[in-house]
């Protein structure tokens, strides 16, 4: 017989135990206070401008497998438009292509490298000799830098200012929302083995054509159809328990008996949900006080012309990270979107002051700009946008099952942990939160779980470590 599921949280984890839930024969029923799904990860109504606009720019990888199967499981991945070349903003104004050439993974990279008039001679020879190190060391040598920073892992490989401000700082601080020198060096390096080393494909960036919120339109549906039900401006206030598992929850509306109950909460909203003495005795909530969260700042700026051709523009060394080109809309104007990770020293400014700052790093790849109007600005501020992935929290980070080992008996019976915060082995990404969600679905039904990692070429298996 099938059993309702009740799932905190309409984000990508929560959607994604969903469909597994689903999967298994059982009935999922999301409680979501906002009045929308995605969570972190969706899109507004802007009454200045009156269009949508996203909470910031969401980018997924090749290599996020998950992420795609649940795009799948929703009928949206069409809707994810590939690219598989980076344009790099120089510091003289001139354009970087980086791009995959002849020679297979894990050289695709090498010739552009080797073109880049961002770079020195070198730089250029520290980062082939960082990135053949990342390729020998495999899965298993990352793990020994546990303990460590990413900054620790650059510095023993001799990675100059230069090379880090330039080159290592843009794609770890975007990839990992924290910048090398607090960045757990197991994730940092991980972004680097998966997405850019093993195969062409794994280091492509995806790209939604459409409003981030309209990717999970089709969740109701699916939902519905299996008897389940999405109850959006529903706010759990509590979980309660017996001696041994989970009893029920309390919403805004009332209490609900519930003896499987999903939570996808960031770790300090699900403390306020639960009783104190089950926070000492499951061994996942003991440390839910201890998570730090890092910001992420994206403005959007519509400008009287275009300004930009580049679909995209990595801006190294400036304190904007990336600029994305949305398009012009029917009247000529263009819509730009840059985002600033790990950004913390903006979080205190005010909009007026944000835009300035913007538009001088984006002076540097248009000129122009200094003769352009802005027609709207609208700077976007999560200061909670992602916990923090230190080397200090990932060894914290709970396991979406209880367990039954413990002195009073283990973990809460059917409470099951979700969120990107949890043990994925990913940092804190949207990859890492479909993850957890699948890994808490498996851990309740017992069925489905991740899917297959994206194959490595042949070449970069061969030199690989293990």
């Amino acid at each position: 017989m099938s059993r309702d599921v009740h799932i905190i949280g309409g984000g990508l984890a929560g959607l994604a135990a969903a469909m597994q839930v689903i999967d298994a024969g059982d009935c999922p029923i999301i409680h979501e206070t906002r009045r929308k799904l995605g969570g972190r990860a969706t899109s507004f109504d802007d009454p200045r401008s009156n269009t949508t606009l996203d909470n910031c720019q969401h980018v997924l990888m090749g290599c996020c497998t998950n992420l795609q199967d649940l795009y799948q499981r929703l009928g949206v991945l069409e809707s994810i438009d590939w690219h598989d070349t980076l344009y790099w903003l120089g510091e003289d104004g001139t354009i970087d292509v980086m791009k995959p050439g002849l020679l297979p993974a894990p050289l695709h990279q090498f010739g552009s490298l080797r073109r880049m008039r961002l770079l020195d001679a070198d730089s250029k020879s520290q980062i082939r000799r960082a990135c053949w190190k990342l390729l020998r060391l495999g899965n298993a040598g990352r793990m020994h830098w546990q303990f460590n920073t990413f900054g620790d892992w650059l510095d023993q490989m001799e990675q100059t200012h230069h090379t880090r401000a330039l080159f290592w700082e843009p794609i770890i601080t975007s990839a990992c929302n924290l910048p090398c020198d607090r960045v757990a060096a197991v994730h940092a390096m991980q972004v680097l083995q998966e997405a850019f080393l093993p195969s062409v494909f794994a280091g492509s960036m995806g790209l939604p054509s459409i409003p981030l919120r309209d990717l999970y339109d089709p969740a109701g549906s699916i939902i519905k159809n299996a008897g389940g039900r999405i109850e959006l401006g529903t706010s759990v206030r509590s979980i309660s328990f017996d001696d041994q598992q989970v009893r029920g929850i309390v919403t805004n509306n009332g209490p609900l008996e519930a003896s499987s109950v999903i939570s996808t909460l960031p770790p300090d909203r699900l403390a306020k949900l639960i009783p104190q003495r089950w926070k000492e005795r499951d061994c996942r909530l003991g440390a839910l006080d201890q998570f730090e969260f890092s910001p992420i700042l994206g403005v959007h700026l519509l400008i009287d012309a275009s300004v930009i051709e580049y679909p995209h523009l990595v801006l190294p060394g400036r304190g904007i990270q990336w600029l994305f080109n949305k398009g012009c809309n029917e009247h000529g104007q263009q819509h730009l979107h840059a985002v600033v990770s790990a950004a913390d020293a903006w979080m205190d400014l005010d909009e007026d002051a944000i835009v300035e700052r913007v538009l001088d790093d984006i002076s540097a790849a248009a000129p122009e700009m200094s003769q352009r109007t802005i027609i709207h600005a609208r700077a976007v501020k999560e200061k909670r946008a992602t916990f923090a992935a230190t080397s200090e929290i990932e060894p914290l980070r709970p396991q979406a099952g209880p367990s039954s080992i413990g002195i009073e008996g283990g973990d809460a019976q059917g409470l099951y942990l979700a969120g990107d915060w949890c043990s994925t082995g990913w940092p804190a990404t949207m990859e890492g939160a479909v993850r957890s969600g699948y890994l808490a679905a498996r851990a309740l039904t017992g069925q489905g779980g991740l899917v297959d990692e994206l194959p490595s070429g042949r070449l970069a298996r061969w030199l690989s470590g293990p």
